[in-house]
Order: C-alpha cells, then sequence, then structure tokens
C-alpha cells in the first residue's frame, strides 16, 4: 500500500498528480488525511482523504508520499503519525517521495545523510544530503526527490516506474501525451 499524506496547506498538483498516475497504474494507493479527512489545499480545493492517521498500517506500507506546499509541508511535519511512517519506511527499506518543499521534513529527520536530493530552490540548506541535484526528479536509494509543482507529473511517472514498472511507466506517460 502505498500512503499520500495531505495536511491542510498541501500544494495541490503535487498530491493529485501521483493519485492519478499511480491508480492509473494500477497501484494500491490511500490518501491519508493528518488531522481530519477534511483537507483544504493551499489554493483552496478541498478534498476528502480515503483515511485517517489512525488507519494507516505500516506493516503494508510500500511507500509514503509527501507533497509540499505551505503550510501543508510544515503541517505534515508535525504530525506524529507522518514521522512514524517515515522512520519506518526508513528502517524497513521502503520508498519514500517527497516533492518540493517536503524533502526538507526528511533532512530535519537525519533520513538524506548519504544520499542525493533536489527541493524547491531555497530549501536546498535544509536538505542535509550527501548532494543536492538541480534535476527534476532525484531517486537515491530508496528516495525519490522532486522540485516543484511543474515536475509534479515527471515525479508521479518516476514513481509509476518505481512501483509498477518501466512499461506500464512508458504507456502512461504515452496515453496522457506526456512528451
Amino acid at each position: 500500500m502505498v500512503y499520500l499524506f495531505l495536511a491542510d496547506g498541501f500544494e495541490e498538483i503535487e498530491a493529485f498528480a501521483p493519485v492519478d498516475i499511480l491508480r492509473r497504474a494500477g497501484v494500491q494507493l490511500a490518501t491519508v488525511g493528518v488531522g481530519g479527512r477534511q483537507i483544504k489545499g493551499a489554493h483552496g480545493i478541498a478534498v476528502t482523504a480515503d483515511l485517517l492517521e489512525s488507519d494507516v498500517s505500516r506493516e503494508k506500507m510500500e511507500m509514503v508520499i509527501l507533497p509540499g506546499g505551505m503550510p501543508g509541508t510544515k503541517n505534515l511535519e508535525r504530525s506524529p503519525s507522518v514521522r512514524g511512517s517515515l522512520e519506518y519506511c526508513a528502517r524497513n527499506g521502503k520508498y519514500i517521495a517527497a516533492i518540493c518543499a517536503a524533502p526538507s521534513i526528511l533532512g530535519h529527520m537525519g533520513l538524506l545523510k548519504g544520499q542525493s536530493a533536489v527541493c524547491f530552490p531555497g530549501y536546498e540548506n535544509e536538505l542535509g544530503a550527501n548532494s543536492v541535484l538541480h534535476d527534476p526528479v532525484c531517486v537515491s536509494g530508496k528516495f525519490v526527490t522532486a522540485r516543484g509543482a511543474g515536475v509534479a507529473v515527471e515525479f508521479a511517472l518516476q514513481l509509476a516506474e518505481i512501483l509498477a514498472g518501466t512499461e506500464k511507466s512508458c504507456n502512461i506517460r504515452k496515453n496522457i501525451q506526456c512528451i
């Protein structure tokens, strides 16, 4: 199971692109509301999360995805459930994906030590990564990071490749007319 955590103030496209692409790929993904099921994005889009934080099953966890946005990133970082899920993934060799400002959460937790990573410009010093790249999307070990909203589809397609295979990701890329 893939869990995508949503907190008030999340960047909508950074959440919805992975949800859409991964569900097209047949990946089992649930959105998780931090603080409740009704969550409002940074641009006022209200959504109902699939699950509450208390519904998350770490034993079934394959990957955790964190969208960026403000104050969404700060709200995610304050959640004991999010932090516990990230620690579980790191200890158990599960994938962790974060985009925009959200990789800073991984940096603050010390999870990116020895890794390469990317983030929204201005957050580089918060990553604590071995190297900070300027690529749109970076895969380093079990960590997938991306720069921001403009690369949300590329981020999602990379996650689809990891979870469902290259052929599935390429087919989705072709079907959605992504060049």
